[in-house]
């Protein structure tokens, strides 16, 4: 791009607010770990499509649910999933310049309106020229038509997703599905204001980012969401709304590491085991949590992760040891119990010789050595010296 042009393009995004962020290292291992891998293992429905014209080998894919409680879009080989622009929700305003007067299956609503009017924040309604919002899901009732609920594994409307997208990391909502208003069920769709955040103002209404590049993640919990309070819903503009949510998308990819080695701590031990089930589907070991009934079968709620939790108990073996002597791992007495090294308050909770020393049974180290030649005589319960 010629640097006229660069200075003219980052120009516009400026008037529009447009802001996005560097892919971060553990999101970008994620990102080449699962094109490397090709189709996911673990497909919670497949069968779906990019574009009309392309092979139905997509699915939503659970392969990290277990490690890092997410769930993401991938084809088949090295493809993800494109971005196809959706305008729908409340039109106008001015963040709207007109992009997307050229599509031509807008909706005047997105599938979670009623929760964002019942926010009370002064819109009914999101607006995609403001909103960065993910198209996730897929309903519909022909026959034969593929259905994914996002809501059966533990995604919460309106809450936060992640988009890698035009080498960049942009957070955004889960706010509206795919219908079966169309020929066939397609994945990889955004509002406009976040496809312009990744790809700049050459997209519009009819007219999207075709390569099947782009990543969209969504996390299962309540934690995803950030409630009325949580984000800048009366925002005029996609900067002023997309930062707002900035805090809690950067704990949510933190979810994502670059290992998963089981926490321990002095009382217990979780391991998180990769081919975890459980019959509550996005409720399993490693799901996000707020209490134990967030919580499959027999799992708790434990550091905000569903886990299985075992107690450990150590032993701790302690030497007591006298000046004079040392004991041995098999020494006995006459009296069980209060041999060498037993708890005692007075001399007479001490078997045969023994004296009680710092509350302890021990060698009296203030007679005469010749006593130790001579036979111990054994002293029982209640005899006294």
């Amino acid at each position: 791009m010629h640097s006229s042009s660069r200075l003219l393009l980052l120009s516009c995004l400026g008037a529009l607010g447009v802001t996005a962020r560097d892919v971060p290292a553990n999101v970008r291992t994620l990102y080449n770990s699962i094109k490397a891998q090709g189709a996911c293992s673990n497909k919670l429905a497949t069968g779906f499509y990019s574009r009309d014209d392309s092979a139905n080998t997509f699915s939503y894919c659970g392969d990290h649910l277990n490690d890092y409680n997410i769930i993401y879009i991938k084809g088949a080989g090295t493809a993800f999933a494109n971005m196809d622009i959706d305008c729908d929700g409340t039109q106008g305003g001015p963040a709207d310049d007109g992009r997307c007067g050229s599509s031509g299956d807008t909706q005047s609503i997105t599938s979670f309106q009623d929760t964002v009017a019942g926010y009370n924040k002064g819109i009914n309604d999101l607006n995609a020229n403001v909103h960065p919002y993910v198209v996730f899901g897929n309903e519909g009732t022909k026959s034969g038509w593929k259905t994914f609920n996002p809501q059966n594994y533990g995604i919460k409307p309106l809450s936060i997703m992640a988009v890698v997208c035009g080498d960049k990391l942009i957070y955004g909502v889960w706010a509206d599905e795919n219908g079966d208003d169309g020929s066939k069920p397609v994945v990889g769709e955004a509002s406009i204001s976040l496809a312009t955040a990744c790809y700049g103002t050459s997209v519009n209404g009819n007219s999207g980012h075709d390569e099947d590049d782009v990543l969209y993640i969504a996390f299962p919990g309540t934690d995803a969401v950030p409630g009325a309070s949580g984000a800048n819903w009366a925002a005029s503009n996609y900067a002023a709304f997309e930062s707002s949510i900035e805090a809690k998308g950067n704990a949510l990819i933190a979810r994502i590491a670059g290992s998963t080695s089981p926490t321990t701590t002095s009382k217990t031990t979780t391991a998180a085991t990769p081919t975890a089930t459980c019959s509550w589907a996005g409720h399993c070991l490693g799901a996000a949590c707020s209490t134990n009934d967030d919580c499959s079968d027999d799992l708790v709620c434990t550091s905000s992760k569903c886990a299985s939790t075992k107690v450990v108990t150590t032993t701790t073996l302690k030497t007591s040891t006298t000046k004079t002597t040392s004991a041995a791992a098999t020494a006995t007495c006459s009296w069980a119990g209060h041999c060498l090294g037993a708890t005692c308050a007075t001399n007479d909770d001490c078997s045969d010789a023994y004296i009680c020393t710092n509350k302890k049974c021990a060698v009296d180290s203030s007679l005469k050595s010749t006593r130790f030649s001579l036979p111990l005589r054994a002293r029982g319960p209640g005899e006294h010296e």
